[in-house]
């Protein structure tokens, strides 16, 4: 076990951003079609093809997520990695037409200090398809991929990841971008909420504070409460290699939801996006009572474990006021 999403079998993912735009997209590429659905929280989001993964609807299968940066011109990544997996040979058969089946997902970023005057047409399509191209078992966390210039409220943000196997071995892992508008953070550090959930020091093993104060307990918005917009969201991907429908699935998404509430304070809020997207690669029969449940609060906890990963392994942005990383202020 890496403690990546990639301990679930037939999953990869892969990175592409750039340096002066401050963005950049993850694509979470499956080996094989897998089952999926998605919940959504925030009040703010922005999606591609989330109409398809309601349990009402005919498509029960997908061939990769995008998740990107660069608010609804990010959504074109989603095409660049359908363009790659077109060229595989990939995608839902309608006769002799292939399909990729691509849904997605988008945080705000465009006010990071990055330069995004990218002229007639956003870069996004191709950083989705060299981050479909990169698709690997190993892959970077913190300020790359879809998380490169994502904030939160007082630390930077980033792209975290993290795995666990429930009792009967089945395993299942997260990867989230945290981009929130609350915080990560207890107070001002250097404690995470997550802290009861860390296992083996994966986000500096420092706990929670012996006691919380008043202070702690306030509410750290990014940007001044009167003007806070929507320029935030925190998405992921929960997969597990369970044999699951779709509507166990969605089950599995809105359990997982939990993992933000545990990791960021204040979540699920007007003007933030927060989406769980869920897929099943079927490897392996479940109960589909307790041990759904099982892996539903499994799948919780490697999220919330993710999150605080993500703003752990971050750095800070090169520019004139940008806000520090967790390390710049706690690892010295």
């Amino acid at each position: 076990m890496k403690n990546l999403i990639t301990d679930v079998p037939s999953v990869r993912v892969g990175h592409a951003d750039e340096a002066a735009l401050a963005s950049g997209t993850t694509a979470v590429v499956f080996d094989a079609p897998v089952v999926a659905a998605m919940d959504v929280r925030g009040g703010g989001p922005g999606t591609r093809e989330g109409a398809l993964l309601d349990v009402a609807n005919t498509v029960e299968k997908i061939d990769a997520i995008a998740l990107s940066g660069g608010s609804a011109f990010g959504l074109e990544a989603g095409g660049g990695v359908q363009a790659w997996l077109a060229e595989q040979g990939r995608g839902f058969a309608v006769r002799e037409a292939l399909v990729p089946i691509v849904p997605g997902a988008i945080v705000f970023d465009l006010l990071n200090g990055g330069n995004k005057k990218w002229g007639r047409f956003a870069p996004y399509r191709d950083l989705g398809y060299a981050a479909a191209a990169a698709a690997a078992h190993d892959f970077a966390l913190g300020t790359v991929g879809g998380g490169y210039g994502a904030l939160t409220a007082n630390f930077k943000g980033g792209l975290g990841s993290a795995s666990a196997k429930t009792s009967r071995g089945v395993t299942v892992g997260a990867i989230v971008v945290v981009n929130a508008i609350g915080s990560a953070i207890v107070g001002d550090g250097p404690w995470f909420w997550a802290a009861p959930f860390e296992q083996n020091s994966e986000f500096g093993g420092r706990g929670l504070p012996p006691a919380f104060s008043p202070d702690m307990l306030a509410m750290r918005l990014k940007g001044a409460p009167a003007t806070a917009a929507i320029e935030n969201t925190t998405i992921a991907v929960v997969a597990t290699d369970a044999a699951l429908t779709k509507a166990q699935v969605k089950r599995l998404a809105m359990i997982a939801q939990t993992g933000f509430a545990r990791a960021i304070y204040p979540v699920h809020s007007p003007m933030d996006g927060d989406i769980v997207f869920a897929a099943a690669t079927g490897q392996k029969p479940i109960e589909p009572l307790l041990e759904l449940t099982e892996l539903g609060a499994v799948a919780a906890n490697v999220l919330t474990r993710a999150v605080a990963r993500g703003v752990y392994e971050a750095r800070a942005l090169p520019f004139p006021g940008a806000l520090p990383s967790w390390k710049d202020r706690f690892a010295k």
